[in-house]
């Protein structure tokens, strides 16, 4: 579905001055190819400041690594202009472009140990040998501290990076209420064979791969906390039957930025989305839709869609 906003175009709703408090970052879901399809979601440690506790996906802000030109040395067909057309955002910097796409990529492998990546050979970077295994394990843990770069990690492996596995799905930028916000960008990747997830047990102490019908049902029991834009990407997903239904979709949506609304209606509190009839952020407005919840409130303890 084609999503018009008012008054404004994409681009230049995406070149709009967040603030110097919002940092960019991405985000990844994580998905399986069996059917039905399932989602890789992650428990942040309860005393993380930024949504302690909540099941999320795997992801993170941009980092200066992440931005370095030198990257596309290590990539096939990749390049800042195939990056912003991807994004739906034609006006980014360069620099920023492809680093949403490789923040992406070092984010997951960080917090989940997968890399999207591709052997000397040509061949998808896979985990079967114990060696192997032992030795990126051992990169990941210095990606974490910051004792090597993506940059360094592709010429000691000679990997090239893989960012076309990367499929933009959505941008979700943090209230302005909240102290910490972050202007992100939601990308879809297929888990590669002979890769097996697992949580960092840093920030990340416990993981589960789920449906989305087992992720929203587990929510709504308060078995698991899903926080806003996460409950309303699982309930997107929900409508799929299949991984390739869904990707073939996303190749084909559009992306408007969604900066959700708080407000106080009585004693409830919630978000509106833009596309809400009563949305007054006119930067970021877009034309009503009433065949999908518009707002997300809090009752009995539990962020639920309306």
């Amino acid at each position: 579905m084609i999503l018009d906003l008012i008054h404004i175009t994409v681009d230049n709703l995406c070149m709009h001055a967040l603030g110097l408090n919002v940092r960019d970052a991405s985000t990844v879901i994580l998905v399986s190819s069996n059917i039905p399809f399932e989602v890789y979601l992650m428990q942040r440690a309860a005393n993380q400041e930024f949504m302690g506790g909540a099941y999320v996906f795997p992801g993170g802000q941009v980092d200066h690594m992440d931005t370095d030109p030198r990257l596309l040395e290590h990539c096939c067909d990749f390049t800042p202009a195939k990056a912003k057309d991807l994004l739906q955002e034609t006006r980014l910097e360069d620099s920023m472009a492809i680093g949403l796409f490789f923040a992406a990529i070092r984010e997951l492998f960080e917090e989940a140990g997968i890399l999207l990546a591709y052997a000397y050979d040509h061949t998808p970077v896979d985990f079967q040998d114990t060696g192997k295994r032992q030795r990126f394990a051992g990169y990941r843990a210095m990606l974490h501290r910051h004792e090597i770069t993506l940059l360094e990690l592709a010429d000691i492996e000679d990997i090239n990076y893989a960012p076309l596995l990367l499929t933009p799905y959505s941008h979700w930028i943090t209230p302005k209420i909240e102290g910490k916000r972050f202007d992100t960008r939601f990308f879809l990747a297929y888990v590669p064979l002979m890769q097996v997830a697992s949580e960092d047990n840093q920030e990340l102490v416990r993981s589960r791969w789920m449906t989305p019908h087992m992720a929203l049902s587990e929510h709504m029991q308060k078995r698991i906390v899903l926080m806003p834009p996460t409950l309303k990407t699982m309930q997107e997903l929900s409508a799929y039957s299949s991984a390739e239904d869904l990707f073939k979709a996303a190749r084909n949506r559009c992306i408007m930025p969604i900066l959700p609304e708080a407000f106080v209606s009585g004693t409830q509190i919630g978000l509106r989305l833009p596309h809400d009839p009563d949305y007054s952020i006119e930067m970021y407005k877009q034309a009503p839709r009433y065949d999908e919840p518009s707002r997300i409130v809090m009752e009995d303890g539990v962020w639920k869609t309306i």
